[in-house]
């Protein structure tokens, strides 16, 4: 096309730049050269009220209103802002060019400014504030869609890490209650063939009882058991048992001298 800028020579294709949104003059900034290119064919009628000695005022009027829009017309078609993943750019310009670069990390703010012309017409202007305040970006004009390609400007600084992403702070979470002490349940110690005896108010324990797992009182396999003697064993049956009936030793039961056996080993020795 004759009246393109072709901003993709500008780009840094080496470095892996590429364009994210390239912007034209929203049709409303043509909207005053058109109104001069209309209004040069009413000038070109006023020939026929000036005198023939000034025939070229109307043919001039007429002529500079023309060529005025259609340049107009031409700088709006050759005014490209772009947006790449690495920069934002402007080329303008018809017979000689101009671009004017401002990396994403210059960027401070971004102002979108929407008259109530532009807010019918969807256009708005954009302002810029950098680092180093560069001329040739400090206002774009006629920019349609301006609030979403703002946002997609937002977007590219933050996809390249020079701004951190905006957390939302959520609703505070109330802590957890703190855990409550309490005491585990003793494991039952039980041992087997053993029979507990009910207890009553008379011989109930006062003290602490201590169980330990795996036994009762105090031993790992339970209280320990006394030998018993075992009535089926040889032998039990020759055993002397004691008889309720049989003499008892009496110490002033008349005795004989000689007979020792009677007398206790503490008498004895008197």
């Amino acid at each position: 096309m004759l009246f393109d800028p072709k901003v993709q020579k500008y780009l840094i294709a080496d470095e892996g730049e590429v364009i994210v949104d390239e912007v034209r003059k929203h049709w409303a900034a043509v909207i005053g050269p058109i109104i001069e290119i209309v209004l040069a064919l009413p000038a070109l009628l006023l020939l026929g009220v000036f005198p023939s000695t000034l025939y070229w005022v109307p043919i001039f009027l007429s002529l500079g209103l023309f060529l005025h829009g259609s340049w107009r017309i031409l700088q709006a078609q050759m005014d490209r802002f772009v947006i790449t993943n690495m920069r934002v750019f402007r080329v303008h310009g018809i017979l000689s060019q101009s671009s004017a670069t401002m990396p994403l990390a210059r960027i401070l703010d971004i102002s979108v400014h929407r008259p109530f012309i532009g807010r019918i017409f969807g256009y708005g202007h954009f302002v810029f504030e950098s680092a180093a305040q560069e001329q040739g970006l400090r206002e774009i004009r006629f920019v349609g869609r301006p609030n979403e390609r703002g946002l997609t400007i937002q977007r590219v600084i933050a996809r390249s890490g020079l701004r951190g992403p905006v957390r939302r702070q959520d609703s505070p979470v109330a802590p957890p209650p703190p855990p409550q002490n309490v005491a585990p349940p003793a494991p039952s110690a039980t041992v087997p063939g053993a029979t507990v005896a009910p207890v009553d108010s008379t011989n109930a324990p006062t003290g602490p009882i201590t169980v330990v797992p795996g036994g009762v009182g105090g031993y790992p396999g339970g209280v320990p058991q006394a030998p018993r003697y075992d009535l089926d064993s040889p032998g039990y049956d020759d055993a002397p048992r004691y008889d309720p009936d049989a003499p008892r030793y009496d110490p002033d039961a008349p005795h004989s001298e000689n007979d020792t056996a009677e007398i206790p080993w503490w008498r004895a020795a008197n």
